[in-house]
């Protein structure tokens, strides 16, 4: 089946807009009676008893906020870990508010799998306690499973807690589109590197994460802005936009130019299969002639980076050049990204005046740039992730004539955060991407080590003097390559994807509250330029004209979880 993807006809990647379909209609635009958990009612505003009339106070609004904290947590689908979440829109069939079941999986000649395919290479990362083999992972129903069922997966016995770290699934952006499938979400598991694991999930019950969607607000139809995986949807989550690579089908990253079906028409239909590919979903995971970094070049003559690259500045993946600047990484490497320069909502604050800041985990063991330091990149116990730090991609951050700006801009969680949120000195907006080890990213961490982390840093953040006005935004940055059985909204070439976990803190989120509101990671930047009218990005401009040309409501800028309704909260 081709996805209903139109692209250029020369050179086919510049609308990938039609790689989904425009998402069930929230139950309130159904005319349905929606069941949420329990809301508390705002408090009313005060009223004089006597006297003669008063003017009526301004009713507060977005302006009440003073402070957004942005925490950025890794690569887990909705339903992988919110799917038995009560009144949400979760796995179907097992989930009392989602009837159904979920789409039936289908082979890569589209015949529906008679079972899952196995769990390519098993399910549990290495040093991992707890093991099932792929030959244990064989036959299993094509259905969701879930992965921590007190009887097992399947025949083996064998039962996942959340304390356990499984392997880690490919999060690609052509791969994405692929698993999507026009919005029919049935080849999950045949484009797979995990095989069935991407059908798995979890009772996220017992998780503190959990217990703070009870008690604020849980959006349900909340998507990725991007497709793939991490690298695309962290830029997304800073400009909105995906990055570009100048000529570089004459640069050392020409090799990374993906090689792509077209059909006729110029739609994407797939990656191109290598010859070695296996011909069923049940022989093996899929091969492609080369599923690179970049995207063939668009009708305008751009290259754009999809899937992972490395900053051009330290702390990178890159490592930098003997006898040239060592803060500065290697640039004939074909992974090393250039500097970028469009428009990002840093830059839009920093106009305003208003102040902000990304802080990340173990920023300051990393850009030591001695040999310890650079042993905990994509290694060690912090395990940092270079390309989950987007500003550091960017020009004005060049730390040759920047430095004051990154200083400033971009600082380390674990020396910082805290300390700031303690004293009241967080700027106006903080993004938080905590070390891959505490992030709950599949394959190198488990859930409950980052669950336990990211529930401790809100704590801290409802003890900050700067608590009574803050919004917190809790949400993956992808699916991880896990299932979710939402339909995607039709947007633009880039995104949105595939539904994640997002929890809006706050004292003015309505109290155990699901919202239905359609929303992606843009959301953040619109509640953003929202509160400190900032144009939007052009990239936001763009997303909404697509869901609306293609049938789609744009998205919300996340207001729908808040109540404003009552006096300011002291």
């Amino acid at each position: 089946m081709k996805l209903d993807c139109r692209l250029p006809a020369a050179l086919c990647v510049a609308l990938l807009s039609a790689c989904a379909v425009p998402p069930e209609a929230p139950a309130e635009a159904r005319n349905e009676t929606v069941a949420p958990l329990p809301v508390q009612p705002a408090q009313a505003p005060a009223v004089p008893a006597s006297g003669p009339q008063m003017a009526e106070a301004p009713r507060p609004s977005v302006e009440t906020i003073d402070t957004v904290v942005v925490i950025y947590a890794g690569s887990r689908s909705f339903d992988h870990v919110f799917g038995l979440f009560p009144g949400a829109n979760g796995a179907p069939g097992r989930n009392p508010a989602s009837p159904g079941r979920a789409a039936a999986q289908k082979d890569l000649d589209g015949s529906v799998l008679p079972v899952l395919p196995p769990i390519w290479s098993g399910l549990a990362t290495n040093g991992q306690p707890l093991t099932l083999t792929q030959a244990q992972s064989v036959g299993l129903p094509n259905a969701m499973f879930q992965l921590d069922a007190p009887h097992g997966i399947g025949k083996s016995g064998v039962s996942v807690p959340t304390s356990t770290a499984t392997r880690g699934l490919a999060r690609r952006y052509f791969q994405h589109l692929m698993q999507i499938n026009g919005g029919a979400n049935d080849r999950f598991a045949a484009y797979s590197d995990g095989g069935a694991l991407s059908m798995g999930y979890h009772d996220g019950s017992s998780l503190a994460l959990w217990k703070l969607a009870q008690r604020y607000t849980l959006a349900d139809h909340f998507f990725m802005g991007a497709f793939g995986g991490s690298f695309l949807n962290h830029h997304y989550l800073v400009c909105a936009c995906a990055p570009t690579y100048p000529n570089a089908d004459n640069a050392p990253a020409k090799g990374l130019i993906s090689a792509i079906d077209v059909d006729n028409q110029g739609r994407f239909v797939r990656l191109t299969p290598a010859p070695n590919t296996p011909m069923s979903a049940l022989a093996g995971p899929p091969r492609f002639l080369r599923d690179g970094a970049l995207t063939p070049k668009d009708a305008t003559g751009v290259f754009h980076a999809v899937n992972t690259m490395q900053p051009p500045y330290q702390p990178s993946g890159a490592p930098p050049v003997a006898g040239v600047d060592a803060r500065l990484a290697d640039p004939s490497r074909p992974s090393t990204l250039p500097p970028q320069t469009q428009a990002t909502i840093g830059d839009q604050l920093s106009a305003k005046g208003v102040s902000w800041a990304w802080y990340a985990g173990a920023l300051n063991t990393v850009s030591a740039n001695t040999p310890e330091g650079r042993a905990q990149i994509y290694r060690g116990k912090a395990h940092f992730q270079p390309h989950q730090q987007p500003f550091n991609y960017y020009a004005a951050f060049d730390p040759l004539t920047k430095a004051e700006a990154r200083t400033r801009h971009l600082r380390d969680f674990d020396s910082q955060f805290l300390a700031d949120a303690a004293a009241g000195t967080l700027p106006s907006v903080s993004f938080y991407k905590p070390q891959a080890s505490l992030s709950q990213q599949a394959g190198l961490a488990n859930l409950s080590d980052g669950d336990a982390h990211l529930a401790e840093v809100v704590a801290r953040l409802e003890q900050s003097p700067q608590w009574p006005r803050m919004l917190i935004v809790i949400t993956h940055d992808d699916n991880g390559g896990f299932y979710d059985h939402a339909p995607v909204p039709r947007g633009d070439r880039f995104g949105p994807g595939s539904r994640v976990p997002a929890i809006i803190v706050s004292p003015f989120a309505r109290k155990g509250f699901v919202d239905k509101t359609p929303y992606d990671t843009g959301s953040i930047l619109r509640f953003i330029s929202k509160r400190w009218s900032l144009a939007p990005l052009p990239g936001l401009v763009e997303r909404d004209e697509a869901l609306q040309r293609n049938g789609s409501v744009p998205m919300g800028d996340l207001t729908g979880a808040l109540d404003f309704s009552g006096s300011v909260k002291q």
